[in-house]
């Protein structure tokens, strides 16, 4: 085996290579950005060598794309799939996010790339869609009148909130919860809402 075919470190290529690419890509590319992180600086952070790194992605382009589908492939699951709570509930559970959190990788990835066809803004587009879609079916499933218009007006309200509170330095979650609570209330007739509480409160 070559040096080529070792890390930085003179640490082999195995089996862990391709996972320690995208962990390395996952802290760097959220700690100082896509455009500013080059392939040898992943290599480095990740021990491998950049032929290594083309062994497992074909360029930047793919491995940006792969960072994304990592984040949330099954589409905010931790909370459209808990069966603890009403579909309303889990419509302003969304809206329950520590202000701590990062900016949202999906957007942060689209404004920084600025090419509506590179692979990862692609996907950031479908998975933005992804989560209007499940919106939509959870406002659905909570008896709202028209669930794909309530569905965009909280996925709008969701990312709205995660740049304001990243530009501000100040959580804007609890005001996009209450702006939320009105259009779901006034989205859903009561009667929906009440038939449907007391159907799952007896199952």
């Amino acid at each position: 085996m070559t040096e080529l075919e070792k890390g930085p470190q003179g640490r082999r290529r195995g089996r862990g290579a391709r996972e320690r690419i995208l962990s390395a890509s996952q802290q760097l590319f959220r700690e100082q950005g896509i455009n500013r992180t080059g392939m040898d600086l992943l290599c480095a952070a990740a021990q491998v060598s950049k032929r290594t790194a083309y062994q497992h992605f074909t360029g930047k382009d793919e491995l940006v794309a792969e960072y994304l589908r990592r984040f949330d492939p099954s589409v905010l699951s931790s909370v459209f799939d808990r069966t603890d709570l009403t579909p309303r509930e889990r419509l302003l559970a969304v809206f329950d996010i520590p202000p701590t959190t990062p900016l949202c990788p999906y957007i942060a990835a689209a404004v920084e790339l600025h090419d509506p066809e590179h692979p990862a803004s692609q996907y950031a587009r479908d998975y933005k869609k992804a989560v209007a879609a499940r919106l939509a079916d959870t406002a659905r499933e909570a008896g709202a009148a028209d669930p794909e218009q309530l569905g965009e007006q909280l996925a709008l309200l969701i990312d709205g909130a995660a740049a304001r509170t990243r530009v501000l330095n100040a959580d804007a979650f609890p005001t996009a919860a209450a702006i939320a609570t009105v259009l779901i209330d006034n989205a859903i007739p009561a009667t929906a809402g009440d038939d449907r509480r007391r159907e799952e409160a007896s199952s």
